[in-house]
């Protein structure tokens, strides 16, 4: 988008600013020297959560004010998943409503926001383009520039700003994305060969035909609590990286042979899932830490509001005399505030996405975007 595009706007909003003669207008200016205040609107609508955030950054102060937080989850019956065209109906018909409840709970007109973020990736392509369509019309409409985000760091930065980690090791864990990350270097120390962590969770829960309201992992979780025996599942650590397809197919052996004599319980299984997930990933992520030096350890993602995992993550961190950060479910599942946050920090930069550009993609790396979300 054209910075002159949403110069009149700005300078409709700070009549008191003046230019010298020998002052150039550009918008560069116009973020460091106007803005005390900056509000954006983000819009994530990446896989079945549909989440509309608005945040506020003081600028001069640095304080971060969370004003609105909402989401709408597209749920399917118990036993099954949820498909793009489905999903992406879900966010069409739902966008419209949550945008004006979050614009109610936060208190803020159309023209107190600066700018609004949306999900450009990676998630699933119907659902990502139904939200980039309403982002691109609002923007339009509400003469606002536009800044795509890259979901992974919307939750990094989320994480990051939530817990007060400054230099930590990420590990990235959700239905579409495992990676252990080391912040500082912007490097990915290892990843999933196969599927994500909790893809494998979610479809688990469908053999077993767990519900799926409030979330799929959420109630193996539930179940794992109550299991007493463990199965001993494939361990498939390769390096750095994790594979989790090849323990699926084991284990849905197991429960096909196995829960209808009475050999194990639906309980035992969850438990036994869980327990060998999570051990492969405290294995890499401690390595991560012993490679590059940290003493903190960052778990972002839906996976990451496990409380097994933080509890299993933190034991390793503790014998290292380290410290882990994690979040609940307000910010660690999909949400709009972490693509306001993130998309914010980069606007701050000067960054913004020309609106022929305000495309979606399905794959992303975590660190493709050349620009930087903040000072460190």
């Amino acid at each position: 988008m054209p910075h002159s595009h949403y110069i009149d706007n700005l300078n409709s909003r700070f009549t008191r600013f003046t230019l010298s003669p020998h002052q150039p207008f550009t918008t560069d200016y116009v973020l460091q020297e106007i803005f005390e205040i900056m509000i954006a609107l983000g819009l994530e609508g990446s896989a079945n959560k549909l989440g509309i955030g608005i945040i506020e950054h003081n600028i001069e102060t640095g304080q971060v004010n969370i004003l609105a937080n909402v989401r709408h989850t597209h749920i399917t019956p118990p036993g099954t998943g949820f498909l793009p065209r489905d999903t992406a109906a879900h966010h069409r018909a739902h966008i419209i409503p949550v945008i004006r409840e979050a614009l109610k709970t936060a208190n803020v007109k159309v023209k107190d926001i600066d700018v609004i973020c949306y999900t450009k990736g990676p998630g699933m392509g119907a659902p990502l383009v139904s939200v980039a369509v309403v982002a691109r019309t609002l923007a339009l409409l509400w003469n606002k520039p536009i800044v795509g985000v890259n979901h992974c760091i919307g939750h990094i930065e989320m994480g990051r700003e939530i817990t007060g980690a400054n230099n930590p090791v990420v590990l990235y864990v959700s239905g579409g994305n495992t990676q252990v990350i080391a912040y500082s270097e912007h490097r990915i120390f290892g990843e999933t060969l196969d599927i994500a962590v909790g893809n494998c969770l979610d479809r688990f829960a469908r053999i077993l035909n767990l519900p799926n309201d409030p979330s799929p992992g959420y109630n193996i979780e539930q179940y794992a609590k109550r299991g007493n025996k463990f199965i001993e599942l494939p361990y498939t650590v390769k390096g750095m990286d994790v594979s989790f397809s090849g323990i699926l197919s084991f284990i849905e052996t197991v429960a096909n042979e196995q829960l209808s004599t009475g050999q194990c319980t639906p309980e035992d299984l969850c438990f036994s899932l869980q327990e060998t997930l999570f051990a492969m990933l405290v294995e890499t992520t401690e390595r991560a830490m012993a490679h590059i030096g940290s003493k903190e350890v960052l778990i972002v993602g839906g996976v990451g509001c496990n409380l097994r995992l933080q509890e299993m993550m933190a034991q390793m961190a503790e014998q290292r005399g380290g410290k882990v950060f994690a979040t609940d479910e307000r910010f660690c599942i999909d949400n709009g505030i972490m693509i306001a946050h993130a998309g914010l920090l980069a606007f701050r930069t000067g960054f913004v996405t020309p609106i022929e550009k305000a495309t979606c993609t399905q794959r992303v790396f975590a660190f493709k975007e050349s620009f930087e979300y903040n000072d460190g």
